[in-house]
């Protein structure tokens, strides 16, 4: 399995299985529940080149992945089975001991609702898009509500809403530790077709003589969460009471004949009011002043997503489009999003640090579709600057969005298609141009400043950890040559860069140069110089010649995945070296077997510094220690 490796270490210092109480994960995290805290060692998964980072908040453990999230969780619930709350399951426990983890109720109710939530959180949002893609079409007269595609359509967007009680009973009695098929079946009695009726019809029926007030829980969220909670509760105090032989049937038998009811009769109402009290009390205060609240949630929201404490602000947007049927949470974050994306770019374009580059233009695409976890613990928030830019153009534009009092129709993660689900029933209005323009104000803001004073002198050249490039200006007091020649520093067959099959290479955004597809497994010095950086896991190093060229080598594509294995480094950072002193050595038949491509990019990452990179030899076969790229000076 190709993230294995990783999932054993992850497992071995959150505290091993045994620590581990739940696991779950949302787009870019691992979010564990742990026995005991002081197992876990935060400090050497940081150090992991497949983690991005390590956040303890909101009573949860949380390893920062990204995009590949998923599959890593896969690789952990393959390893260790999935795993129950123990958490719930002690509390009800005769021998229960004493708890190491000191919740307040702040982090337990994050811990619940980023539970219930996350497991549904992708479909949410792409059930969030198509919606707003469906009003696009809309609005630019490209289908009509009556047409037969656009109703399939909406009811392929619209259907997890409108059964949201059916899903987040499952989510929610799953974390609450219960049945959740039961849960789920409570959550449908509240959706059933009689009920909705009856609502409808408004007329008054009883229930063993007591009245009953009919309410749409179609899209409803709160009302099932309380009613799976108390049902949970009934169905542990139930299972302790009843012998085994009957307690499969006759515990949801009893579930189902009391919690039924009695959500209809107080759960549900009551449940209604706070979720009604919630949506109003925002909307008032987001009424007094709509420019203050955009600019304090454009500025603050990327740094409650640091802490993972975003989890307590996104039920309300859900709780604001179910009652009201329409948000103003949602569009205050844009900015935040693109303040993010664009300090990111800035770094990309402002920095020398080869490593630092290639994280920042990665880390931009993902911003764009609303994943900033990389571009913040990657690029911006190590080099400080770039992150409080973003957090200013956040606030600046969400200043401007609230100002233009612009609303969702629909619930989708923060990102570039947020934008089709602002658009209203009667089309583009100026609460769509408002949230753009507050958006393009601080991605430009953010980038333009972080381009002229987000990076210090010192981070240019050794802003982060692995590849460290320091920049030695060429200087030999008047007898600069005219060009310099880089050797080849493998035996292999020579092809243009611009054929690399990685578009980050391919494009030559890291610098100009060539890529080798090699025949032996050995990496020889291509000048005299020293080596100014090497990644931990062996497959790239930054070499500084004595003449200022920084040579950028990376040993096939994505090998980084590898962790290090195949990989043999013969020298450290600082070492000093001659042309064709051996660098590194790889076992090219193993790296090939595990799947992957060994066209090794060999890149002058200070291009800018020369008139001209050329590639002397193309599309031939060269044996290490030939002429391989001429660098010419201006």
């Amino acid at each position: 399995m190709e993230y294995r490796t990783l999932a054993e270490q992850i497992i071995d210092n959150v505290g091993g299985k045994g620590n581990i109480a739940s696991v779950i994960h949302c787009a870019t995290r691992l979010r564990f529940k742990l026995e005991d805290d002081t197992k876990a060692n935060a400090e050497v998964l940081k150090q992991n080149t497949g983690i991005i980072t390590v956040v303890e908040s909101g009573g949860q453990f949380q390893v920062v992945i990204g995009n590949h999230v998923s599959e890593v969780y896969k690789a952990i619930i393959a390893l260790i089975g999935e795993v129950q709350n123990r958490n719930t399951q002690s509390e009800n426990s005769s021998n229960n001991k004493k708890k190491k983890r000191k919740d307040n109720i702040f982090s337990h109710f994050i811990d619940i609702v980023s539970s219930i939530f996350t497991p549904v959180l992708g479909i949410m949002a792409a059930s969030g898009i198509l919606k707003g893609l469906l009003s696009l079409v809309v609005t630019l007269n490209w289908l009509s509500a009556s047409n037969g595609t656009y109703q399939i359509l909406f009811a392929a967007s619209d259907s997890l809403f409108y059964f949201f009680p059916l899903v987040l009973g499952y989510t929610a009695g799953n974390k609450f530790g219960g049945n959740p098929f039961l849960t789920m079946a409570i959550g449908g009695a509240l959706v059933h077709p009689l009920m909705l009726a009856a609502f409808q019809q408004q007329t008054t029926e009883y229930f063993l003589g007591i009245p009953v007030t009919f309410i749409n829980y179609s899209a409803s969220v709160i009302p099932i969460i309380f009613a799976a909670w108390v049902s949970c509760l009934l169905e542990k105090k139930l299972n302790t009471i009843l012998p085994s032989s009957m307690k499969n049937f006759i515990s949801p038998l009893l579930c189902l004949l009391i919690i039924v009811p009695l959500t209809f009769l107080v759960i549900g109402p009551l449940a209604t009011w706070i979720s009604l009290l919630i949506a109003d009390g925002f909307q008032a205060v987001y009424n007094v002043t709509p420019v203050v609240a955009g600019a304090i949630m454009g500025a603050i929201w990327q740094v409650c997503v640091i802490f993972g404490l975003h989890w307590g602000i996104i039920p309300i947007s859900i709780n604001n489009l179910s009652v009201l049927g329409q948000d103003a949470l949602v569009p205050l974050l844009l900015p935040a999003i693109a303040g993010q994306v664009g300090a990111t770019l800035g770094v990309f374009w402002a920095t020398r640090d080869t490593k630092l580059r290639i994280m920042a233009g990665s880390s931009v695409t993902a911003g764009i579709f609303g994943i900033t976890e990389p571009a913040v613990y990657g690029v911006t928030l190590p080099l400080r600057r770039p992150f409080i830019f973003a957090c200013i153009g956040g606030g600046i534009g969400g200043a401007i969005v609230g100002y233009s009092n612009t609303l969702t129709f629909s619930f989708g993660l923060v990102n570039i298609f947020t934008f089709t689900q602002i658009i209203p029933a009667t089309g583009i209005d100026s609460t769509v141009w408002g949230a753009i323009i507050g958006s393009l104000i601080s991605f430009v803001f953010a980038c333009i400043a972080t381009c002229l004073f987000g990076l210090k002198k010192e981070n240019n050249a050794e802003s982060r950890s692995s590849i460290q490039l320091p920049v030695t200006p060429f200087n030999s007091a008047g007898k600069n040559p005219t060009q310099e020649t880089i050797f080849s520093p493998l035996s292999g067959v020579v092809i243009s860069l611009k054929n690399t099959p990685d578009e980050t290479f391919a494009s030559g955004l890291l610098g100009d140069g060539v890529a080798i597809i090699p025949s032996i497994g050995e990496v020889y010095a291509p000048f005299d110089g020293e080596v100014a950086s090497f990644f931990k896991t062996g497959h790239a190093l930054g070499l500084l010649s004595e003449k200022g060229i920084e040579l950028f080598i990376h040993v096939g594509i994505d090998t980084v995945k590898l962790d290090g294995m195949y990989f043999s480094p013969k020298v450290k950072v600082g070492d000093k070296f001659k042309t064709g002193d051996l660098l590194l050595t790889f076992d090219r038949k193993k790296i090939l077997e595990a799947g992957y491509d060994l066209t090794t990019p060999v890149i002058v990452s200070n291009t800018d510094d020369y008139s001209s990179i050329t590639g002397l030899e193309l599309n031939k076969s060269m044996s290490s220690g030939s002429a391989l790229i001429s660098v010419n000076y201006k």
